[in-house]
């Protein structure tokens, strides 16, 4: 092949061989954009997998909570349900008065029992909240039945405790029920 003579070669080559590098030209851009249109559909299905993955985790993770709770929380319904049953026994021992020979047998059954349900009850993560008179009212594990002015108390104190309250793990089962001092003076 000849030397161009102008600056622009491509007037001395035959149109046979104008037509080869165009086809080869148009093959290349072809070629390219194939490659383009293939990472672009790679690109989106990576990104499509990597979602699914993601949501894929969040969707465990949730699943292990809900798993935790339910194990920990799902009895919260019995147990607020026998709750009443400790209340009764706990009265029942405080009306049977002190051990006499004739009451001892019953009494130590009662007490037997309340302690048993006690146990039963921390084995499945419900431990009582048991305030004294005079300690201070905690809106968030007392409820306060009345209120009342009684000389010798703060306001906010504790004066009487008509029934305690439970926990189940860190959740409020029942709140203690209790009497409040409102005496200011």
């Amino acid at each position: 092949m000849a030397e161009p003579k102008d600056e622009n070669f491509l007037d001395d080559i035959d149109e046979a061989e104008a037509e080869t590098y165009e086809v080869e030209v148009e093959e290349i851009d072809d070629d390219a954009a194939e490659v383009d249109a293939l990472k672009a559909e790679r690109d989106e299905l990576k990104d499509k997998w990597m979602r699914a993955l993601a949501d894929a985790e969040n969707a465990r993770k949730r699943a292990d909570k809900q798993r935790r709770e339910a194990e920990n929380y799902g009895g919260a319904k019995l147990s607020r349900d026998i709750l009443p049953v400790y209340d009764n026994l706990k009265r029942a021992v405080e009306a049977a008065g002190e051990k006499t020979e004739e009451n001892a047998a019953l009494i130590e059954g009662l007490e037997l029992t309340m302690r048993e349900l006690l146990n039963t009850f921390r084995k499945h993560g419900i431990e009582p909240i048991a305030p004294e008179v005079g300690d201070k009212f905690d809106p968030n594990e007392h409820e306060a039945m009345f209120e009342a002015p009684v000389p010798g108390t703060k306001a906010g104190e504790i004066i009487q405790v008509s029934a305690e309250g439970f926990m189940l793990h860190d959740r409020l089962l029942r709140p203690a029920q209790v009497g409040v001092s409102s005496f200011t003076g």
